[in-house]
C-alpha cells in the first residue's frame, strides 16, 4: 500500500464512515488492459478491506472473451449489445470468465494480503438465472445461452464476507435443470447489489459519468437521482450503450442498494478518489440525503 495515502488528502476520516457497510465493486475491461490502473485498483482494495468495509467484486470481461475466441476460431456476433452464445461460445466464455480472469484476479488479492476467494456464479448457485430472449419489432429472437438473473445466494456471499473474505465473483449462472448462461456483468452486479443491500455499488468504465453533453467536459452530471433517468433517456442526454447501464443503477437502488458511483477505470486510484471526492455519477434514490447535496 505504499504511496496511496500520500497521493490522496486525509482519506482516513471518509473512508471510516463506511466501516462495517458493504460495497459492491463492478470490475471490468477498462481496468484489466491497464497495468498500472489494475495496480492501484488492488491497492484500492486493500486500503477500503484494512478501513474495515466489507467488498464484493464481480467482473467482467468481454475484450479477452473476444480475444480467446478468435484464436479459437471461433465465430460471433452481437444483438442489441448481447453476445450470441452457442455451445462452443459458451465453454470459451466460461473458461474465460470463470478461469483465467477470475483466479487471476483472485490470486492477485491474496498476493497483496487481500484474502479473496474466486467463484463462479454458478457455485452454490450464487446467480441463478433463466433464459433471456431478445425482441426486436415484437419479434422474439434466441441468442443462445445468455441468461437473466432470477435469484442470488445471498446468504453464502454474506458468509464469506463475514469471515473476512473478499468474493470475487463471475458472471456466469445456472438453472435448476443445470443450464449455463452468459450474464452481462452490470446485472449481475446490479442484483447482488440489492440482494445485499449494499451501502454502494460502483461501476468501473470507460466514461467520466454522464454528461448532458458529451461535447462538454464541464456538463458532468454529479448527482442523478433515479425518478429523473427517463427524462434524459427521453431527451437523449442519455442514450445507446448507456440506456441499459443506468437502467442497472436504477434496478440496483430500488432494490435496495443505498446508491450507485459510475467511474472511470481509467483513472489512477479511481475508487478512493471517487468516493472521497464524488468525481463521476452518483446515481440515488429520493431518500439519499447526501447524494442529492453534491454539485
Amino acid at each position: 500500500m505504499k504511496n496511496v495515502e500520500n497521493e490522496l488528502e486525509d482519506p482516513l476520516g471518509k473512508l471510516k464512515e463506511f466501516k462495517g457497510k458493504t460495497f459492491v465493486i463492478k470490475y471490468g475491461g477498462s481496468i484489466m488492459k491497464n497495468e498500472d490502473s489494475e495496480r492501484a485498483f488492488i491497492e484500492d482494495v486493500k486500503m477500503l478491506r484494512n478501513m474495515g468495509i466489507n467488498l464484493v467484486i464481480v467482473h467482467g470481461g468481454g475484450p479477452e472473451i473476444s480475444k480467446w475466441l478468435k484464436i479459437s476460431g471461433v465465430k460471433s456476433e452481437f444483438v442489441e449489445g448481447l453476445r450470441v452464445t452457442d455451445e462452443r461460445v459458451m465453454e470459451v466464455v466460461q473458461m474465460v470468465l470463470s478461469g483465467k480472469i477470475n483466479k487471476n484476479l483472485s490470486l492477485r488479492l491474496n498476493m497483496n494480503d487481500v484474502k479473496s476467494v474466486g467463484l463462479s456464479g454458478v457455485d452454490n448457485k450464487i446467480i441463478q438465472a433463466q433464459k433471456k430472449y431478445v425482441y426486436i419489432n415484437d419479434e422474439k429472437i434466441d441468442i443462445g445461452y445468455v441468461g437473466e438473473v432470477v435469484n442470488i445466494n445471498e446468504t453464502f456471499i454474506l458468509n464469506l464476507v463475514k469471515n473476512g473474505q473478499v468474493p470475487v465473483i463471475s458472471p456466469i449462472g445456472c438453472d435448476d435443470k443445470g443450464n449455463i448462461y452468459n450474464i452481462n456483468a452490470d446485472y449481475a452486479a446490479s442484483f447482488i447489489s440489492s440482494a445485499l443491500n449494499a451501502e454502494k455499488l460502483i461501476i468501473l468504465t470507460d466514461v467520466e459519468g454522464v454528461y448532458r453533453d458529451i461535447n462538454d467536459k464541464n456538463s458532468l452530471i454529479k448527482n442523478l437521482p433515479i425518478d429523473e433517468i427517463q427524462y434524459y433517456i427521453e431527451e437523449g442526454i442519455i442514450s445507446g450503450g448507456m440506456i441499459p447501464k443506468m437502467q442497472c443503477c436504477t434496478s440496483a437502488v430500488l432494490g435496495g442498494t443505498k446508491n450507485v458511483h459510475l467511474i472511470d477505470g481509467r483513472n489512477k486510484h479511481c475508487i478512493i478518489n471517487d468516493i472521497l471526492n464524488y468525481n463521476g455519477t452518483v446515481i440515488c434514490g429520493k431518500e439519499d440525503v447526501e447524494c442529492q447535496k453534491v454539485i
